[in-house]
């Protein structure tokens, strides 16, 4: 099974650390963001790792080169200056993927759940790996009813957030033009049409959005941060 790490957003909320630095590259624990994912996916079994980047895609590169440190050939998917956004990106990588399904992860989490626990998800077109409400994003995304993810509004199960991580189907982005595009507006009309299966992970989750989750996560790995 292949895997793909979304790493071509510009990281506003991160300024000024991504001033200079993509988000991917900040560092916690002695790591960067994106070599947590490299090791958990390789140790997953995963080989095969689409990048895509729009943000200082040099760097990024610099760093990363093949992946046969972490045992994996990483695959870049160069987008231009703005990038695709989510969905957008994964539809202009499709042809970089031998998979089917594969899994996709947004470069800027980090969590202890177990990539290769995807491999015995149900045969949905789509499944999402949700975490309990953060304290910064209360409401969550969507409503998980056992195994069925269903709306947040008007839907069965307890509302709970998307963690970033899922398990796609190729023909679940197939139909889409290329170009820029959310994946959040293509999840939900799935979801309501009953496409889209998941799972709650009780875990560590964080979402490294912002310089202080940032110095957080730091802090989790025993850092010293002032």
């Amino acid at each position: 099974m292949d895997a793909m790490i979304l790493a071509a957003g510009r990281g506003e909320r991160m300024r000024p650390l991504t001033d200079h630095t993509p988000k991917p590259l900040l560092q916690a624990g002695g790591r960067s963001l994106i070599e947590y994912h490299l090791a958990a996916l390789a140790a997953a079994g995963i080989r095969i790792v689409v990048i895509n980047t729009a943000h200082f895609t040099d760097q990024i590169v610099a760093a990363l080169g093949d992946g046969r440190n972490w045992g994996v050939e990483i695959r870049y998917s160069p987008e231009p200056t703005g990038a695709l956004e989510t969905a957008g990106g994964v539809v202009h990588a499709l042809p970089l993927f031998d998979s089917d399904p594969f899994v996709v992860i947004n470069a800027d989490i980090f969590t202890d759940y177990a990539i290769e626990a995807l491999a015995d998800a149900s045969n949905s077109a789509a499944h999402l790996v949700m975490v309990p409400n953060p304290a910064h994003h209360p409401s969550g995304d969507f409503r998980l009813d056992g195994e069925r993810v269903t709306p947040l509004d008007g839907g069965a199960g307890t509302p709970a957030t998307f963690a970033g991580i899922g398990l796609y189907r190729r023909d679940f982005f197939t139909g889409y033009s290329p170009g820029r595009r959310p994946l959040g507006p293509i999840l939900r009309t799935a979801v309501a049409a009953g496409h889209v299966s998941g799972e709650c992970h009780g875990g560590c989750w964080m979402d490294i959005g912002t310089p202080e989750r940032l110095f957080e996560l730091r802090r989790y790995l025993g850092e010293t941060v002032y």
